[in-house]
């Protein structure tokens, strides 16, 4: 019987990882219908390292996290069973995917430089757009996560950035973005910083508070500067071709 039951269990833990990298080849062969094979694969594993840096955060703090699951032109997601029991935690966890996205990007980055390829430098600006885009302060963003550390009416802030997408490269997912965040504003807009609950999950220290914006600011920054420098790179050499 503990045979059996191992065998089931095995057999689980291998479904969830078929369904996880079942969903990450049907989006490179998407992506690469579009883009091209090799575009499609390093834009995928970048998708992947950023959302194993949520997945490593999570476990790290003792939750129960299920591994990515990938929607073309949507991105991917990771499904927290267990869900974090403070806004520190939920930084931190928020926290952990750019941060290996960033990571990721910069090694595509330097392998473009030493090897001469215009095609890592496509892959690295499209990590550094990717992660830069996550790091909007707006619940279901990143950044959202990572910044009601401080309080959700921060989340406020994040809407004209995200009107100004829109209006700048009007798209179909940045609708869907929108209709996730109107709960989360919602939510921000009722929001009771006297009351209990919100207490027992928002009352950080000033230190926590100043050490998650610190992180944060950072690494906007960082984002911000790569990926004005390497999309200036993108097209130069797009010019130099021609194309």
């Amino acid at each position: 019987m503990m045979k059996l039951l191992l065998l089931l269990f095995s057999g689980v833990k291998f479904s969830k990882l078929l369904a996880s990298g079942g969903t990450m080849i049907i989006s490179v062969a998407v992506y690469a219908w579009i883009f091209g094979w090799w575009y499609a694969v390093g834009f995928v594993l970048l998708m992947f390292v950023h959302e194993m840096g949520h997945y490593i955060a999570a476990r790290q703090r003792g939750l129960n996290v299920g591994l990515p699951t990938f929607i073309p032109f949507l991105g991917a997601w990771i499904e927290l069973k267990d869900m974090p029991h403070d806004a520190e935690t939920e930084a931190y966890i928020g926290l952990g995917g750019p941060l290996a996205g960033t990571v990721g990007s910069i090694l595509c980055y330097f392998l473009a430089r030493n090897y001469d390829s215009d095609l890592l430098m496509a892959v690295a600006y499209s990590g550094f757009f990717l992660n830069l885009f996550n790091m909007i302060p707006l619940s279901p963003f990143d950044g959202g996560r990572i910044t009601a550390v401080l309080t959700p009416r921060i989340w406020f802030v994040g809407v004209p950035v995200l009107l100004a997408l829109f209006y700048y490269r009007p798209s179909p997912m940045l609708i869907i973005i929108g209709l996730l965040a109107w709960p989360q504003l919602w939510r921000a807009w009722k929001y009771d910083p006297e009351a209990e609950e919100n207490k027992a999950y928002y009352d950080m220290s000033g230190e926590v508070r100043f050490t998650y914006a610190a992180y944060y600011l950072i690494l906007l920054a960082f984002l911000a500067v790569m990926t004005n420098d390497v999309h200036e790179l993108v097209q130069a050499a797009r010019q130099v071709k021609g194309i």
